[in-house]
């Protein structure tokens, strides 16, 4: 997508006042022009980015389809913390599949309401990277081969952390959950493991593929118009940290998920048809150790020696990761 340079008064810092925009790129948290979609009453953990990038999400595509959306929902935290029984804190219609199969469920209801000939009613599949990756990467596959009428949102929080923190296909390397220990000559979660479900699903070749951080919301909502504007299979891959899985301080999410893209570990950008049609640059380069330090998951990194060789190959994929999508400004790759 296009963006207008805006200039950040604040130094050291990409915090901008809402004054200081126009009045229709301001960032609205709440009000009667907004579904909030998902309200009051969830019980997240402080500071989830789960919780803040599912409500831009689904607000988003409200907006798009003008409130005619249906969403499948897999078993995960998304689910338990929204709708612990017999409450509820959606305010869309929103249906709970299993752990494994929203991508399936979701191609379901979008055959259905093709069966019934309502062309003006849109289908939304989401879940985390668990259900996604894992449990669930079967049926996903399924739904971009079949080219069906719905856009599935990975939220990827890089871990099982509704179960207790363990490993995915999305966990990173190095990184210690409760089933990769910090010991050993590798520690934490073994490299060369995992998938890059975003350059999977462009490798079905699928008319839409894009991946987002909760850092960069104008930037996500604006992914998500735009999926709804097309139709047959897409995916959206969104980065959302979890203080509690992560060991992170809950005042940090959004400042984790705006480094995870300015090291290079989490590339942002968009695809159409399997080829990379825009990329978000990265503004401020950091080194990947800005980004460990803040995570208690890695503190076995910073131990006594450190473990210099493991965060060098770290730094090692982010360099290719912003090679691969050419992330820098040519001045900054100078």
């Amino acid at each position: 997508m296009a963006h207008r340079p805006v200039k950040f008064f604040q130094v050291g810092s990409f915090a901008v006042g809402n004054r200081l925009l126009e009045e229709d790129e301001r960032s609205v948290q709440a009000g009667v022009e907004r579904t909030n979609a998902l309200t009051k009453g969830h019980r997240a953990c402080q500071g989830c980015g789960e919780a803040l990038g599912a409500r831009y999400v689904l607000d988003a595509a409200m907006r798009a389809t003008e409130g005619r959306l249906i969403a499948a929902n897999a078993t995960g935290c998304l689910e338990v913390f929204s709708t612990p029984y017999p409450e509820s804190s959606w305010q869309v219609a929103w249906l709970h599949s299993l752990f494994g199969n929203a991508p399936a469920v979701a191609s379901g209801i979008a055959a259905a309401l093709k069966a019934k000939g309502r062309t003006d009613v849109r289908v939304i599949g989401q879940g985390g990277d668990g259900g996604t990756l894992d449990i669930g990467f079967a049926c996903l596959s399924g739904m971009f081969e079949r080219g069906d009428d719905v856009l599935y949102v990975c939220y990827d929080n890089e871990a099982y952390m509704n179960t207790g923190v363990q490993r995915s296909g999305a966990t990173p390397p190095a990184a210690r959950t409760a089933t990769t220990k910090p010991v050993g000559v590798e520690p934490g979660n073994a490299f060369g493991q995992g998938k890059n479900a975003a350059l999977i699903a462009m490798a079905h070749e699928i008319p839409y593929v894009a991946t987002a951080t909760v850092a960069e919301l104008h930037d996500l909502e604006a992914k998500v118009e735009r999926a709804m504007e097309l139709h047959g299979a897409r995916y959206l891959h969104v980065f959302v940290p979890c203080p509690l899985g992560w060991g992170a301080e809950s005042k940090d999410t959004i400042r984790i998920a705006r480094l995870a893209k300015e090291t290079g570990l989490f590339p942002v950008f968009e695809a159409e048809h399997g080829e990379v049609v825009s990329v978000s640059k990265i503004r401020r380069p950091a080194p990947v150790e800005e980004y460990l330090r803040l995570q208690r998951r890695f503190a076995h990194l910073f131990g006594d020696p450190p473990r210099t060789d493991v965060i060098e190959r770290l730094q090692a994929i982010a360099d290719r990761n912003i090679r691969r999508f050419g992330l820098l400004e040519e001045e900054a790759a100078a």
